[in-house]
């Protein structure tokens, strides 16, 4: 059995289809019986726990051989990232009563880095869960390209993008979440001892204005990226509605900076196959 947390979600769903389509049994691990109503209908087995709840979650991950542990996302996180430490505590408390054969964990880029800021949350995901005596695979993603999701409306209306990720010409490590899903997959159908990190990106590296010009291309029309000045950018985020946007500041000036980079660096990172164009192509259909 493989238990998959985040399951309705890009990654998460990505990952059980491939396991599905492998006729590898999955247990959905959901928020709610509605949530998990789809992936019933495609043979999944529905366990609901609240990603915090550490006795939901032990039930959920109950008799599987692998679990898949997606930490959901927190971008405006309280002041020390309380939230994520107790999300940590459940899943520490499920594991080690359950003794899975093999976890694999979503990370990120820049898990490793020193300097607190976004990304740190995940930092500490790994920093806890490899004192568990469990073989866990820390899956170091790059940049989603679907984040570009965000950036659809405006490119079309108005035919101008902002980048936080500077200076635009700057290549950015980046991977489609199509490409985390095939590769958390094949993780979980391995075997390994202790703890591992793999490291993934996409084919090559993205700069800001080859997305604009991407944008450009598939929606026929002058598509240009343009950059908020620094300075700005507190009161922009604070506007769209974030009460701590200092660790998303500091998350995009390690990006900006180069202190966020895999460990092993570019050359040793996993390349993924999937194109930006392919992923923009989908999100403006969507």
């Amino acid at each position: 059995m493989f238990a998959i947390t985040g399951i309705t979600g890009k990654v998460g769903g990505e990952t059980a289809r491939r396991l599905l389509e492998a006729h590898l049994p999955v247990r959905a691990v959901v928020r709610s019986e509605a949530k998990g109503a789809p992936w019933a209908q495609r043979g999944c087995e529905i366990a609901v726990a609240e990603i915090g709840d550490a006795d939901a979650l032990t039930r959920a991950f109950s008799g599987a051989e692998a679990v898949f542990v997606l930490v959901p996302p927190i971008f405006d996180p309280l002041p020390g990232f309380p939230e994520v430490r107790a999300i940590i505590s459940a899943l520490k408390t499920a594991l080690l009563e359950t003794r899975p054969g093999k976890v694999v964990v979503l990370s990120t880029i820049g898990a490793q880095a020193v300097e607190l800021n976004l990304l740190s949350q995940l930092g500490m995901v790994e920093q806890e869960l490899s004192a568990l005596p469990i073989p866990i695979a820390f899956l170091r993603a790059a940049w989603f390209m679907e984040n570009a999701s965000l950036d659809v409306e405006p490119a079309r209306t108005t035919g101008t993008i902002q980048s936080f990720l500077q200076p635009l010409q700057r290549p950015v490590p980046m991977i489609a979440t199509e490409d985390i899903g095939k590769v958390a997959a094949q993780l979980l159908q391995e075997t390994w001892t202790g703890h591992r990190v793999v490291e993934l990106e996409g084919p090559r590296r993205i700069t800001p204005l080859e997305m604009a010009t991407t944008f450009s291309r598939l929606l026929e029309r002058p598509v240009q990226a343009e950059a908020p000045a620094r300075s700005t950018w507190e009161e922009l985020f604070r506007a769209q509605g974030m009460k701590n946007p200092t660790p998303r500041m500091r998350m995009l000036d390690g990006f900006n900076e180069g202190c966020i980079e895999f460990e092993a660096g570019e050359a040793k990172s996993i390349k993924g196959t999937v194109e930006l164009e392919s992923v923009l192509r989908t999100l403006i259909q969507q």
